[in-house]
């Protein structure tokens, strides 16, 4: 490879073979950066794409799931989500999207809602916009984009999810408010339902409960803050019945995006509760549910759509500070080199783990 020459896995169709690509390095415009990718790993939305669940641009280069060295800065220095700057050798991961600070949506509060946003993993791959994917050598960080050191102690496994898992459970977390001493259930016990667990424990709370219909997950959440699971094919009844040992459930979050799951979630709040939703990101049924039950019993429904950057500084802090509690690096199954993408990805839809890596 040339040294100023960068190589890209395209995804051009779905369910056919990556194409791999050799791309020029751009030339860096003022608050750009680029990245010498260290370490990706298949998101599940990654595999939605490629085999046709969900919409996508093509061709792309996809894979948001990523960290990796800074190689090049534009003139005039770029600095990191907390204003100091950025140098090269810097270890980073970086927000999934880009977007402008001072526009209308983020002034609202909601910078991942913005126009202009710029999704790394998920725009076409274009001349002038080639490198802006985490399954290549490099990637080409635009202005506007939240980017963060990544603390010494976490390595490759550990850090690469937290740009997505774990800064949208982060933003769950936000949501729900101050979640000390109270009870949680969370819904699904995938990379997100782990997170979930893990991080409401670290944010204070009593109990944690994870509910799932593979009993091999659900023994894995126990691992990962749970204090107990439940079979999710209960009876709502059986349920709050069991819920009653802990004194109920005072806050849910859904990863599993399952209308049934969500109802049921609803019917078990005590009165006051929360329900945070972040797994329904795809087309299922319409939901149901008695809206006089929701004003009776004073419950409050929020959902989640990616994160602030906020949210991936706080999953940073968490990782950090509890990755020696929880075994984040072992949901990471297998990794392969770039060039086998194909079979990583066939491998990642198959196997039923939670991550494959994938090492340029």
């Amino acid at each position: 490879m040339c040294n100023n020459e960068a190589t890209a896995m395209v995804f051009g169709a779905i369910q056919k073979p990556f194409s791999s690509k050799k791309v020029k390095f751009p030339e860096l415009k003022r608050q750009e950066v680029l990245i010498e990718i260290s370490y990706s790993t298949i998101c599940t939305s990654d595999l939605h794409t490629f085999y046709g669940r969900r919409n996508a641009h093509t061709p792309s280069v996809l894979g948001h799931e990523v960290i990796g060295k800074v190689v090049l800065l534009a003139e005039g220095g770029v600095n990191d989500y907390f204003g100091n700057s950025l140098k090269i050798g810097d270890l980073v991961t970086w927000s999934v999207y880009a977007h402008d600070h001072n526009g209308k949506m983020a002034k609202k509060g909601f910078p991942q809602k913005s126009e202009d946003l710029f999704k790394y993993g998920h725009e076409e791959m274009t001349q002038n916009n080639a490198l802006n994917g985490g399954f290549a050598t490099h990637c080409h960080l635009r202005a506007g984009t939240d980017i963060f050191k990544i603390p010494k102690n976490i390595n490759a496994k550990e850090a690469t999810p937290l740009n997505c898992t774990h800064a949208t459970i982060a933003g769950a977390i936000r949501l729900a408010g101050d979640v000390t001493g109270k009870n949680v259930l969370v819904i699904g016990a995938g990379m997100l339902g782990l997170s979930a667990c893990a991080m409401s424990k670290y944010a204070s709370a009593n109990n944690v409960t994870s509910m799932d219909i593979d009993p091999d997950r659900m023994a894995l959440a126990k691992k990962f803050g749970a204090d107990q699971a439940l079979d999710a094919s209960l009876k709502t009844e059986e349920i709050i019945s069991k819920a009653k040992e802990w004194d109920g459930i005072d806050l849910v979050i859904d990863t599993s995006g399952s209308p049934d799951a969500m109802e049921k979630g609803l019917e078990i709040l005590n009165i006051g509760g929360i329900s945070i939703w972040v797994g329904a990101v795809y087309s299922q049924r319409d939901f149901s549910f008695n809206a006089e039950q929701i004003v009776r019993r004073l419950l409050t429904i929020k959902g989640l759509h990616n994160y602030k950057p906020e949210d991936l500084a706080f999953a940073i802090e968490f990782l950090e500070i509890s990755k020696n509690q929880y075994p984040f690096e072992s949901l990471v199954a297998e990794e392969y080199p770039l060039e086998k993408l194909d079979e990583a990805f066939e491998i990642a839809n198959t196997s039923g783990k939670y991550r494959i890596g994938v090492k340029p």
